[in-house]
């Protein structure tokens, strides 16, 4: 395991997927990512993250139906969910609550900030 923790990040775009790792590692997480949401589940099982970034747009299956099954199946109710998203309209960031995220970054993300608000994501946990 990484000095800081384990990072699942479900995105579907290979540039958002790359600038994460990038930034996250340098920091001192392990990133691992997943493009396709029908295979999120499986792979958060199998790696157990501190925290998982979660897209709302993507195809098949979006965020919010992804994240509502990942907090209703056992092991990962207290696992922090932050949805990581170009919504950013009214109501966006309401909706990704409901749905149970803990908690909402919009994009573009601020390489600057992201590592920190990541970080109190986890010691709220």
């Amino acid at each position: 395991m990484s000095a800081k923790g384990i990072v699942l990040y479900i995105e579907d775009n290979v540039d958002n997927r790359m600038l994460i790792r990038r930034v996250l590692e340098a920091d001192g997480f392990t990133v691992i990512e997943c493009a396709n949401p029908n295979q999120a589940m499986a792979l958060a099982q199998q790696v157990q993250p501190n925290i998982i970034l979660m897209d709302i747009n993507m195809p098949e299956v979006d965020g919010y139906t992804l994240t509502a099954r990942m907090k209703s199946t056992p092991g990962f109710e207290n696992v922090p969910i932050i949805a990581l998203t170009a919504n950013v309209m009214r109501g966006d960031r309401e909706r990704s609550l409901e749905a149970g995220c803990d908690g909402y970054i919009q994009k573009p993300i601020d390489i600057d900030t992201i590592t920190s608000q990541i970080d109190r994501y986890l010691r709220r946990r």
